[in-house]
């Protein structure tokens, strides 16, 4: 897994900034990279969507979309990232959704978890998960593969950059 100091070392080292829309997670994202000294070089911000129609009013989800698919959707997890990214002025916006537990949601399964992250040019990388365990075990691990997408997308930039 990604260290938090390493991606905010690459971020500062790209000039980029990163923001973050967190719906089960409920601002440990934030939390994380804050933790850091030093993050306010790199950190805009964030948005805690835990409401599906927060999704939509603050993030720009589109309503479709979420009557259709629900809130936990690989699709819902772009658009919260691309609509971060945009509120908060942001080069990268990182967003997750899913189900924490201890009850399904939506008919989907506790421990499926939807991560995204926006870049420029209007790219979207995205995971899904799959995770095990407690809710608390579900939501730190969800932090930990947020930082780890978005670690995946900063190596991945500075290889196309520097040749």
């Amino acid at each position: 897994m990604a260290d938090v100091t390493e991606v905010l070392g690459m971020l500062v080292s790209q000039d980029a900034t990163v923001a973050v829309a967190e719906s089960l997670t409920g601002g440990l994202i934030g939390a994380a990279i804050t933790s850091v000294s030093g993050a306010s070089k790199a950190f805009r911000g964030g948005v805690l969507s835990y409401a599906t129609d927060l999704k939509h009013t603050l993030l720009g989800v589109p309503e479709e979309l979420l009557s259709r698919e629900g809130a936990v959707h690989p699709d819902v997890a772009a658009a919260m990232a691309a609509g971060v990214a945009r509120l908060c002025g942001a080069t990268y916006g990182v967003a997750v959704t899913g189900v924490a537990g201890p009850e399904p949601q939506d008919g989907k399964p506790v421990g499926l978890v939807h991560v995204a992250v926006s870049g420029p040019g209007g790219r979207i990388w995205g995971r899904e998960l799959r995770l095990r365990g407690s809710r608390e075990r579900i939501r730190v691990e969800t932090v930990d593969e947020a930082v780890d997408l978005l670690a995946g997308v900063l190596k991945a930039n500075i290889g196309e950059h520097s040749g």
